[in-house]
């Protein structure tokens, strides 16, 4: 299904602005319901400016009326005229000239919100290098005083089906090197174990026969 360009931003703006459940707002906006539950409880998406799908032309407001008035209905996101971008080769991400001074802020969030993320999948979401990552995660950014984490799906720098695909890879292979881990360390262990000493009193005594 269909998801608005910007999902996570346009869930703040349906959640203050409309009366559409959570079920309608996360079926839309491709997201889970708890992250909508969430964002409504300010745990999520705080500071966050809404985006209006009416103005951006992804929903009317006679559709909002009649979900709203139906909480069973489903938000039928309004078709394109213009085409979707074509799918980008595999390779950093091209950033818009005005959108780079973003970066350090998408970065400062992806390392703090998602630390099982490695710098390559990062650099690859936002276009930015792994030096810039470095930079930002140690603090010697030239403007670390200016940096303040921010979505960068927000920021328009990856979308919502990127980071999670990442996030996915990125989970897949911390399980991988967990598992990899406690095997290790049962067989450590079972290298290490000493061998039972047996006491001689107690060692079977050969049967005498009469």
């Amino acid at each position: 299904m269909a998801t608005p360009l910007m999902p996570k931003a346009t869930a703040v703006w349906l959640v203050e602005n409309t009366t559409l459940s959570f079920e309608q707002i996360a079926e839309f906006c491709g997201l889970h319901l708890l992250e909508i539950q969430a964002i409504a409880d300010g745990e999520v998406a705080a500071g966050m400016v809404g985006r209006d799908p009416i103005v951006n032309g992804e929903l009317s407001k006679e559709e909002i009326a009649r979900c709203e008035a139906d909480p069973n209905a489903k938000l039928q996101l309004l078709t394109r005229d213009r085409p979707e971008p074509a799918p980008r080769a595999g390779g950093p991400r091209y950033t818009p000239v005005a959108k780079r001074h973003d970066r350090p802020d998408a970065i400062a969030w992806l390392i703090k919100t998602h630390p099982e993320l490695q710098d390559s999948q990062i650099a690859k979401l936002v276009g930015s290098t792994k030096n810039t990552i470095q930079a930002v995660r140690d603090r010697t950014h030239w403007n670390t005083a200016n940096i303040k984490p921010r979505d960068p799906v927000t920021l328009g720098l990856c979308t919502l089906r990127d980071l999670n695909a990442a996030l996915d890879k990125a989970r897949q292979k911390a399980a991988r090197d967990e598992s990899a881990r406690k095997k290790e360390e049962v067989m450590t262990a079972a290298d290490t174990t000493p061998p039972v000493e047996v006491d001689p009193s107690e060692a079977e005594q050969p049967e005498v026969k009469g």
